[in-house]
Order: C-alpha cells, then sequence, then structure tokens
C-alpha cells in the first residue's frame, strides 16, 4: 500500500504498547458491510474471494484478468454501443399503412409532451443520462488507476461511481422493450430497430466492466494523508500499524470508510450519531453507521406505501384503438398478458411490478421493527434477505420503461394511441422511494441492536442499550471477529 507518512508520524510500537494516536489506520483489516465484523483479510490469490465468517457477505475479491486492460476494453466498448444506439432507431410500428420510428430519447420526450415531466426526467436520466455518465466516470478511473499513484481527484470518482452507478438501469429497460413488443405484436407490425441490440450489447459490456475491475487493488495506489480532519473541523495526526502487529483493537474504537474500506481506531469509542471526520485515504465523511439510518428508511416507506395505494387503483395508461378502450391499471395488464397466452412474461410483470414492491416494503418493515426490539433472532436471514431486497429493487422500473415506449410508439390519433395516466407518476415514485429506504438502511445497525457487534452507546432506543449493556461482555462479540475471512474460489 501507498503510504506517505512522515518520520515523526510512522513511530508505532511494533508490540501494540503504548498510546493510541488520535487516529490509527488498521491495515489488513475489513469490516463487514452487512452484519459489521471486523476481521482479518488474507491475501488473496487472483480467482480467490474473501467472505465473512459470519454472514458470508462477499469482503473482497482478486480477479484473474488484467486489472486495468481488461475493464478499459469492455468500457470501451460500452462507449461505442452507447453512442450507437442513441444515433440508432428503437422500433418502428405501422398500422394500416402509417409509419412511426421512434429511438431512445422519444419516450422521455413524449412524457414531458404530455405534461408528466416528472417520469420523463426519470426515464431519461436512469436509461440516457446515467449510462453515459457512468462509461465517463469509468474512463476517468481507469486513466487515474493507471498512473503511478491514484491523483487527488481519482477519490472522488471512484466515490461518485459507486453512488450514482445503480442509476443506471439499461437491463430493465431491455426487459422493458420486450413487454412494450409483446404488446404492440397484436395490434400492429413491429419492426425491432438496430438500437435494441446495441442497448443489449451495452447492458452486457457494463456488467463486464463491473465484473473486471478490481476496486481494491485501485485503493492500494492511493497515498494514505498524514494529517486528516476531525470531527469538530481539527486537524489530527494519522499513524499506520498492521493488525498482526498490535492484535485486535477494542471492536467500540474502530470505524471503516463505507467508500473505500480504510480501517481506523480512534483513541476513544466511537458515536453511532456523528461524523468521526474525514478519511485520510479517500476525503469521505466516516460515520459508523449511516446517518439516521432507522428514521430515513421508516420515511422513505411511510411516503412509499401512501403512493403504492393510487399506483394500484390508478390506471397507468389509456389505450385507445379506432375511438374504443380505456385505462389499464398495473394488474390489468399483467391479466392481460395472461390472458393472451403469455404466462411468462406476465408473471415477469406481476413479480416485478406489483410483488416486489410490497416485499420490498414489508422486508424493511420487518427489519427496522426487529431493529427496535432488539431482536437477537435470523440475524443471517434479514441480512441476506436485504442484499437481495437491495439487488432486485430496480426491477420495478419495468412497467414505467414500458409506457415509455409505448407512448412514444403509438401516436396514430384516431387509429391507435397511447397516453400515460397519474397511476404510472405514483408506481414510478414507489419504486424510487423504496430504493431510497434501501439504500439508507444500514444492515449493521441489526447486529448492533442484538448485541453482536460490541458495547452500543447510542443511536438505538434506551431499552435495547439497556439490554446490551447487561449482557456478558464475553458474548457481545463474536469469536469469529479474530479469526481471518474465510477465502473460496471466485466464480463469478
Amino acid at each position: 500500500m501507498s503510504m506517505s507518512f512522515s518520520s515523526r508520524q510512522m513511530r508505532c510500537d511494533d508490540a501494540g504498547i503504548g498510546p493510541v494516536p488520535h487516529i490509527r489506520i488498521i491495515g489488513g483489516l475489513s469490516e463487514c458491510p452487512g452484519c459489521g465484523l471486523y476481521q482479518r483479510l488474507p491475501e488473496l490469490a487472483p480467482g480467490q474471494q474473501a467472505l465473512c465468517t459470519r454472514c458470508g457477505q462477499k469482503l473482497a475479491r482478486r480477479r484473474r484478468t488484467a486489472p486495468l486492460a481488461t475493464p478499459l476494453a469492455f468500457c470501451i466498448s460500452s462507449a461505442a454501443f452507447y453512442l450507437a444506439a442513441l444515433a440508432s432507431s428503437l422500433m418502428t410500428l405501422d398500422v394500416y399503412g402509417r409509419q412511426r420510428t421512434v429511438d431512445l430519447l422519444t419516450g422521455p420526450m413524449e412524457l414531458m409532451h404530455e405534461g408528466w415531466g416528472e417520469a420523463g426526467i426519470l426515464v431519461g436520466a436512469v436509461t440516457v443520462l446515467a449510462p453515459a455518465v457512468a462509461i465517463g466516470f469509468m474512463f476517468a478511473i481507469l486513466y487515474a488507476a493507471a498512473r503511478p499513484q491514484l491523483p487527488d481527484w481519482g477519490p472522488r470518482i471512484l466515490v461518485w461511481y459507486d453512488k450514482l452507478r445503480p442509476w443506471s438501469m439499461v437491463e430493465v429497460y431491455i426487459l422493458g422493450i420486450f413487454v412494450a413488443y409483446t404488446k404492440l405484436t397484436d395490434m400492429a407490425h413491429v419492426d425491432v430497430g438496430p438500437a435494441v441490440y446495441l442497448i443489449g450489447a451495452l447492458m452486457l459490456t457494463m456488467a463486464a466492466t463491473d465484473s473486471t475491475l478490481d476496486t481494491e487493488m485501485i485503493w492500494q495506489h492511493r497515498r494514505i494523508d498524514s494529517l486528516t480532519r476531525a470531527e469538530g473541523g481539527g486537524r489530527v495526526a494519522v499513524e499506520y500499524a498492521h493488525v498482526d502487529d498490535i492484535g485486535m483493537p477494542p471492536v467500540d474504537h474502530l470505524v471503516a470508510c463505507s467508500s473505500c474500506g480504510l480501517v481506523g481506531e480512534l483513541a476513544h469509542p466511537v458515536s453511532n450519531l456523528r461524523c468521526v471526520g474525514v478519511c485520510p485515504r479517500c476525503e469521505h465523511k466516516v460515520w459508523r453507521r449511516l446517518p439516521q439510518t432507522l428514521t430515513r428508511t421508516t420515511a422513505f416507506l411511510v411516503a412509499a406505501v401512501v403512493f403504492y395505494i393510487p399506483a394500484n387503483l390508478y390506471p397507468v395508461m389509456t389505450f385507445t384503438r379506432m375511438g374504443g378502450g380505456g385505462g389499464h391499471t398495473i394488474i390489468e395488464g399483467a391479466l392481460e398478458l395472461w390472458a393472451d397466452g403469455m404466462i411468462p412474461l406476465a408473471l415477469l410483470v406481476f413479480f416485478a411490478s406489483i410483488t416486489v414492491p410490497m416485499l420490498k416494503i414489508a422486508s424493511l418493515c420487518w427489519m427496522i421493527i426487529q431493529t427496535w426490539r432488539g431482536a437477537r433472532g435470523h440475524l443471517v436471514a434479514r441480512t441476506r434477505l436485504f442484499r437481495l431486497v437491495d439487488m432486485v429493487g430496480r426491477w420495478s422500473m419495468i412497467d414505467v420503461f414500458m409506457i415509455s415506449i409505448l407512448v412514444a410508439v403509438v401516436r396514430f390519433n384516431f387509429m391507435a394511441s397511447v397516453t400515460a395516466n397519474a397511476g404510472m407518476v405514483a408506481f414510478a415514485a414507489v419504486v424510487i422511494l423504496t430504493l431510497l429506504a434501501a439504500w439508507s438502511f444500514d444492515p449493521r445497525i441489526m447486529w448492533d441492536a442484538a448485541g453482536r457487534n460490541g458495547p452500543v452507546t447510542d443511536g438505538l432506543p434506551p431499552r435495547v442499550v439497556a439490554a446490551v449493556d447487561h449482557d456478558d461482555p464475553a458474548t457481545s462479540l463474536s469469536p469469529a471477529a479474530t479469526r481471518p475471512a474465510s477465502m473460496e474460489p471466485d466464480l463469478a
């Protein structure tokens, strides 16, 4: 690891004896983002990954491919596919000799033209803008990683890429195109444009770029500053020690950066409610837990429930043909696919648009209630459920993308037309709010409330804190905290 410490700041007791500095970086130590367990991170060979010994969360992974050349090749391919998709047609609809051709930008523009500007901006942002930003950020990351030392702007790009990448929903848009195509084939002749195949290729190359990028190795090329800013704005010295030299520090004195994973030890117990300071490696604000995680998650869930009711009661679109037709709700769209014999597609729409939002809301509510109760059962199951909720949340956007395509392509006035309705906007709000709720929830707080991560000082109900304080300290920490993370072959 590349570091910039002066000789005075590098003085560290090799035997682990002596006063702890204000901030001491602990090398070879990693915190599990799923359960909060600190454990030794062994050296990984290419093709290996380290898993948490308590909840099974992936902690690190070494790729077999070239660390920079492979993701660069996929990134260049992504840029080429993206630009070609923008310049190509998405599909062409022929209704009684009248044709209409649309592209990627037509759907968002038609939604804004009909007065649904919020939905139009959302669709354009996640299908057009976000992929372009992600590809541009990836080029910047690879350029920074190719330099002998990661430049000062490199960490910021890495942090922003991690935050913005989930908003690029190309893979969900592909399914939206497929659903729209099946609905259009019943009413007219549809020609699929080259943009559909280009978007499919873009989905694969962007996924391959993320899969072959080794962010842990990139962070190792970034220096650790010898001074950093503390919570009150003052400067504090930063020292370095390896966990094999000093042993496992007190868990309540440790904090890990959520952006780069750097673990630091403070001279006092770390609060859950206040920012510790700035990370000396990535300059990101460091919190022991996500700020106000329970309050913010609850607020997003309440708002999602409020929008969930009109999203299912009101029609999401109105389809008219030869002067006849009417509104369609989400459930009616799934039933229509079922009646047409497209049972797998009907199940996909029903699961993604109705079941997933409802299960996300119910699952997060269960996790919050169990945390406030200080429940100690099913912690591993709850953590794995959270990972599943976080992974499948974006797929609920299928109906929103499908409507944006239908609104764009079916514009034949009296003969045939599709218009968006208020139910679509309410449903899009449900998807976004449940995504924000999942991203605001910190699963480590569930293990804190159960007393599995050391003494709990704040951020939880007094009843839960009192129950943890009365426990035997010997049972409050898992013995896995002193063992290295498990290593397995990387099968991805």
